[in-house]
């Protein structure tokens, strides 16, 4: 009975362990949450500027676009609105 009360004080090696694990972790490291989140924003903002970098490249590169060919006769249209004679009336 004496034995008992011998190590009622003292806490067991393992535990002793895991308390100096917890408060290690804590001092290092990150927190999981704060890493995906980087992981993410960071993605994000390489997809954004790539895709500025890409639009400026086209713009450069790229001819411009050709415009519809308007018909004759919505010329013609255009014209009896404005009040100008088409030709050949």
């Amino acid at each position: 009975m004496d034995d008992e009360y011998e190590f009622a004080d003292k806490v067991p090696p393992s535990f002793d362990r895991v308390g100096d694990m917890i408060k290690d972790a804590e001092a290092k490291g990150f927190n999981p949450g704060l890493i995906v989140l980087l992981v993410v924003v960071g993605l994000l903002l390489i997809f954004l500027v790539g895709n500025y970098v890409l639009y400026m490249y086209a713009q450069k590169t790229l001819p411009p676009r050709k415009k519809k060919p308007v018909s004759k006769k919505k010329m013609k249209r255009e014209r009896m609105k404005q009040g100008v004679s088409a030709p050949g009336e």
